[in-house]
């Protein structure tokens, strides 16, 4: 009989419900277990190596219960502390590993790397849906250089302002692939929650915090 007194531990679904359900049913397995022992047949008593492996059983689940609060209370901390963060980035430029700018109708502007010095270097620009907008070759140095774009299509009109990105493809005299990072500066302006980590608004982009390289004062 005592035995069911198990059957309500895989009903609760959050670490308080679990933990209530251990109480009540634990306290319903020890009123079964004591009216046996009150009952129970001398010439047949009842085998206390079962009801002691399921006190075992019900310390084991309870642990594993308490451990998993512990592990969400932490969790919910490290969450904290992390949306706390996020808010000191309001108001502050920084730098963020990305391919993407914005173009606010007078110009977008990407820092690169290169490996070492590569004689043909191609930038080209892709608007939001992918498209190529604007591409250039030319020879760039080893180390961290400026693409800045104004905005100049290949047919020569005017792109309209918004959300732009950069790729490089830098080679060097042996035509082998030299290219580092393309990133970007701005000031965030807010942040969005909305996610499984906090997002930096940053001229209407998003970036994650991940992505940020440097905080500048």
């Amino acid at each position: 009989m005592y035995l069911d007194a198990l059957s309500g531990l895989s009903q609760s679904s959050s670490a308080a419900t679990d933990r209530q359900g251990i109480a009540d049913n634990f306290d319903t397995f020890l009123q079964l277990l004591t009216t046996q022992l009150r009952n129970q047949n001398p010439l047949d008593p009842l085998d206390t190596n079962e009801f002691t492996q399921q006190l075992v059983q019900f310390s084991s689940v309870e642990q594993a219960i308490k451990t998993n609060a512990n592990l969400e209370n932490m969790v919910k901390l490290s969450a904290a502390s992390t949306a706390t963060a996020a808010v000191g980035f309001i108001g502050k430029s920084i730098d963020v590993q990305t391919s993407a700018s914005h173009y606010d109708g007078t110009s977008a502007k990407w820092t690169y790397t290169a490996a070492s010095d590569a004689p043909s270097t191609t930038f080209t620009v892709r608007n939001a849906a992918g498209s190529v907008v604007y591409s250039e070759t030319k020879s760039v140095n080893q180390g961290t250089g400026s693409f800045v774009w104004n905005g100049t299509t290949l047919d020569g009109s005017d792109a309209s302002a918004g959300t732009y990105s950069l790729t490089v493809d830098a080679r060097d005299a042996d035509g082998k692939s030299v290219y580092g990072t393309v990133s970007t500066s701005g000031v965030v302006e807010a942040i969005d929650f909305d996610g499984d980590e906090p997002y930096l608004i940053v001229d209407g982009i998003s970036i994650p915090m991940s992505a940020v390289k440097r905080v500048n004062i």
